[in-house]
Order: structure tokens, then C-alpha cells, then sequence
């Protein structure tokens, strides 16, 4: 491997990419059509995707450093260059629980702006300064300025309770509103976020903010293509698949597998995850970077007041319009905007008739993940840690039936209810699903069988169990349920032993009160 390759970890910068010779997937054609087609914009996309290493690139462009596009498509592209006044506002850090937090970064920014330019500082309010900024950038350049803002929606997401989010929610209203006075002002406006508060005034003030968020036409403007990575990082890849012992192929496959799968639009194709991507080839193994950054703390808050089916997820039966993908709101007992907004489902159909998008995971880093920190909500015990699924698949892998019987136990004592709530069906089930998911790391698990829906059947070496579980019934009837529906036709002539296993949930005891086993 060229060790003069350099690879981009946490380079946001697109002057220091470029002038230290960092490796970059060129988006600079779209860059082009963005800023050739209209004027603002606003785009959604998880954390971690390069939202604002794109802001930086919009920076320099806008900033007429034309020496930075030697090579890229822009560069070719671009016959006029010219440098305009550019103002960029990042959320991306800071203090957001107080009112000074926020007003101080956008105080900071904009005294940053008039000592550029030599501009002078108008002692009125926020939004009345930030008008006269605008007004007297144009005046004293004769050109009309650049907007520019990084991870708006932090201030909202970061908040500690409504009541800031709402302060917060407040400020923005006033100081952005500024925009749709100063229009004859600004010459290029572009919002970048994870998640598109529908209630946030910049989206309903300023309602020529054009939201490229699912147009298939900038699907890929932040992840990376399967063309970019197997052009760009070649070389990385053969290093890769050395280090790890597998040919190209299947280390092809294993990223594949990983990290790609974010779709954008309804006729996009699908991209990787770059963070994870250029970790991996760090590091030179595939495993789980990105979700590893931060544990999604506010989503698994959101779950805990909401009905969720967490298989939905990875049947792909997880449905949502259009509008209810493009806004979110904090008091939406919907979560799928919010989770697929976040980078946590990705579009994997579209029912064009119905206009309905299909849900679920984009990958595996994704799901087991996500899995993984789902469980301390519905075990409620130190039974979510890897040790415990560890200790479950060697009893799985050894035929240990009794043990397994036990864990079953153990798991439905900690279903998260009340005593004076009765239990749930979804909460039933999701123990169920949440702990096989896990399994599936360890052993090939399916959930379904060839000749109907086993609730699952999980396959080692030396056995095959086919679970069916039941509420409020009986053990045998789910036995039964296994014969008559001939689960175990498939592995007839099967050389390892196969168990039929019934199980029953009693929402009075709240536990199982039958577990049956057939051979």
C-alpha cells in the first residue's frame, strides 16, 4: 500500500484536504448544478456523512479559490470565477442550554463577518444586525453574500428539555426570518442538518428553501458511491482483503454488507457510510465505527413513549409518506422520520401506487447495533451485554435445553411493565426478536421456514431449533403448530438433530409457563 495516501479521518476542512493531499471522492459536478439551479437550500443527512466537509467545499468555491479544484470536475466547469463575501455559521460544537450559549455563537460569527470585510457593527438586536451585515457586505463589495449553516438543528437536538428546545427554537425564528428581508442581499443560502424540524420558522418563513434532502438528483452528494470506492480506494481494498486473508471479492462484499445500503430517494442508489468506510480501511478490519460514536441516546428515549415493533424494521414493512419523511416535529409519536432522518433506516422500496416509502435497515452496522442498544429497554438487566449472548449461544451451540429453557425465564422476568400494566403483545415480542437478532451474529438464524413464518429457526453444526412462541395458549399448540405447518420438512434428511421447541407466555404470570421440546 502507498503509504503517501493519505486518508480523510475527520478532515472537514477542504483547504487542508486538498493542500495536504488527502484522498477525495469529487462531487464538485454536483457542487456545480446546486449552485447553477438556484439560490437556497436545505440538506438532510445523517451525522457523520461529510455535511460539513460539503459546506467547506461551498466555502472555498464561493471564496473564488480556484487553485483548490485543479483536476476536479469543477474545475472545468466553472468558466467564471469570482470571490463573494461568504458568512458561515457552524453548530456543530457548543453550549446550547442557556440562551447566551446560542446567541453567542451567532454573535461571534457575525463579528468574525464585519472584521473580514471592514465592516461596520450595528449595536441593535441579533436579527437586526445580521441584516445590516448582509446590506453592508453588498456595499462595500459590490457583491452579494454567501449564507452558509452547518448542522443547524443541534441547538434542537442538544437541547436538555423542551422548554430550551423550545428558547432555542425561538431564537432562530427572529435571527434566520433576517434572510427573506435580505434577499436582494444574498446571492446563495444552504442549511445543512440531520433532521428537518417542520415547526423551526426557517422552514416556513423562508418558503422558497428548496429541501434536496430526497432529490434523486443529489442522492449522492455526501456518502460514497460504489464506483468512488472501488476507483478511488483500489488500492485500499487489496489492502484490506491481505490483511484479513479473503480475496477482493469478498472483502467487496463484507463492506458491501457493512456499511452501504443509504438510499436517499426512491430511485437512488444506494451509499456508503464514509466515516465507517475510511475507518475500516484504517484499521484494516470491518467492524462498527460509525454507530460506536455516540450511543443515538435521544432515539432510544423517543422509543420508550411510543408503540414499536422493532421486527418492522427488518422486514422492511416500516411504511412512511413523503411529507412524513421530510419534517419532523419533537412531539410526533411517529419515530420513523426521526430514525430515518438520523441515518437508522434507510428507503429500501417505494409503492408508487400508494406513494408509500418501505423502511429498514440500511446494513448490519446498522442493525446489530441498534439492536445491541435497544436491549437494556426491553431486559431491563445486565443480560443486554455481549457477555450474556455469548454465554446463550454456547448453550445453543451445545444442545443445552435446559439452559436455554432458563434464559427464556430470566429474559421475560425483566419485561419492562408495571405491575398494574398488563403486558404487552409488541413487548413480547421484541424480547424475542431483539435476543435471536443478536444470536444471528454468532449463528445463521432465519425466521422463516419453507413452508410458512417459524417465529424462528436457528441453525449451528450439529443442531437446528425451531422455535414457535405463543401467548396466553399452551406449549403444545405451538407444537402442534410446528407439525402441522411441516417447519422441519426441509431438514428431513438433515444428519444434525433437530428440536421442535413450543413455548408459551402468560400475561398473568408474565412469564413462559410452558416450554416443550420434541426431537
Amino acid at each position: 500500500m502507498d503509504f503517501s495516501r493519505k486518508l480523510p479521518i475527520g478532515i472537514q476542512d477542504f483547504s487542508t484536504l486538498r493542500t495536504e493531499n488527502y484522498l477525495y471522492a469529487d462531487k464538485t459536478n454536483l457542487i456545480y448544478n446546486l449552485t447553477h439551479s438556484g439560490k437556497t437550500y436545505f440538506l438532510s443527512r445523517p451525522r457523520r456523512f461529510g455535511k460539513s466537509l460539503l459546506v467547506s467545499t461551498l466555502e472555498a468555491y464561493f471564496s473564488g479559490k480556484k487553485e483548490l479544484f485543479t483536476s476536479l470536475a469543477l474545475s472545468s466547469l466553472e468558466t467564471n470565477w469570482k470571490e463573494y463575501p461568504v458568512i458561515k455559521f457552524s453548530f456543530s460544537g457548543g453550549e446550547f442550554d442557556s440562551d447566551e450559549g446560542l446567541k453567542d455563537i451567532l454573535q461571534n460569527t457575525l463579528s468574525n463577518f464585519e472584521q473580514k470585510y471592514n465592516l461596520k457593527t450595528s449595536l441593535s438586536t441579533l436579527p437586526v444586525r445580521f441584516f445590516e451585515a448582509l446590506k453592508n457586505a453588498y456595499e462595500a463589495t459590490g457583491e452579494k453574500t454567501v449564507v452558509l449553516v452547518d448542522e443547524y438543528d443541534n441547538p434542537l437536538l442538544k437541547a436538555s428539555n423542551k422548554n430550551r428546545e423550545e428558547a432555542n427554537r425561538i431564537i432562530f425564528k427572529s435571527f434566520f426570518a433576517t434572510l427573506k428581508d435580505a434577499d436582494e442581499y444574498t446571492k446563495f443560502v444552504f442549511f445543512t442538518g440531520v433532521t428537518k424540524f417542520s415547526k423551526v420558522s426557517i422552514f416556513s418563513d423562508l418558503n422558497q428553501l428548496n429541501d434536496i434532502s430526497m432529490n434523486s438528483e443529489y442522492s449522492a452528494l455526501c456518502g460514497i458511491t460504489q464506483q468512488e470506492l472501488e476507483t478511488i480506494f483500489s488500492e485500499e481494498i487489496l489492502s484490506l482483503s491481505k490483511a484479513n486473508g479473503i480475496t477482493k471479492l469478498e472483502c467487496l462484499q463484507e463492506l458491501k454488507r457493512m456499511y452501504d445500503g443509504y438510499h436517499f430517494s426512491k430511485n437512488a442508489e444506494g451509499v456508503y457510510n464514509p466515516f465507517s468506510l475510511i475507518n475500516a480501511f484504517r484499521e484494516k478490519e470491518v467492524r462498527t465505527y460509525w454507530f460506536e460514536t455516540g450511543t443515538p441516546t435521544f432515539l432510544i428515549e423517543k422509543l420508550k413513549h411510543t408503540s414499536f415493533d422493532a421486527k418492522t424494521f427488518s422486514s422492511n414493512t416500516a411504511r412512511a409518506t413523503d411529507q412524513q419523511l421530510s419534517d419532523y416535529r419533537s412531539d410526533n409519536p411517529n419515530p420513523l422520520p426521526l430514525f430515518y432522518q438520523s441515518g437508522y433506516l434507510t428507503i429500501n422500496g417505494y409503492d408508487k401506487k400508494r406513494q408509500l416509502y418501505y423502511l429498514g435497515y440500511p446494513n448490519d452496522e446498522v442493525k446489530y447495533s441498534f439492536i445491541q442498544s435497544l436491549s437494556p429497554l426491553y431486559l431491563h438487566s445486565h443480560s443486554s451485554s455481549p457477555l450474556d449472548i455469548y454465554t446463550f449461544d454456547d448453550y445453543i451451540e451445545c444442545g443445552n435445553l435446559e439452559e436455554i429453557k432458563n434464559v427464556f425465564i430470566s429474559l421475560f422476568a425483566r419485561l419492562p411493565y408495571s405491575q398494574s400494566e398488563e403486558p404487552k403483545e409488541r413487548d413480547f415480542q421484541n424480547v424475542v426478536y431483539i435476543v435471536f437478532t443478536l444470536l444471528g451474529k454468532f449463528c445463521q438464524v432465519e425466521l422463516h421456514s419453507a413452508k410458512g413464518r417459524a417465529d424462528c429457526v436457528v441453525e449451528t453444526d450439529n443442531f437446528v431449533y425451531i422455535f414457535e412462541f405463543k401467548r396466553d395458549s399452551s406449549a403444545l399448540e405451538a407444537l402442534k403448530q410446528i407439525d402441522e405447518m411441516d417447519y422441519a420438512a426441509s431438514y428431513t434428511a438433515d444428519k444434525r438433530t433437530v428440536y421442535k421447541i413450543g413455548v408459551n407466555f402468560n400475561s398473568q404470570t408474565r412469564n413462559i409457563d410452558g416450554f416443550e421440546v420434541r426431537t
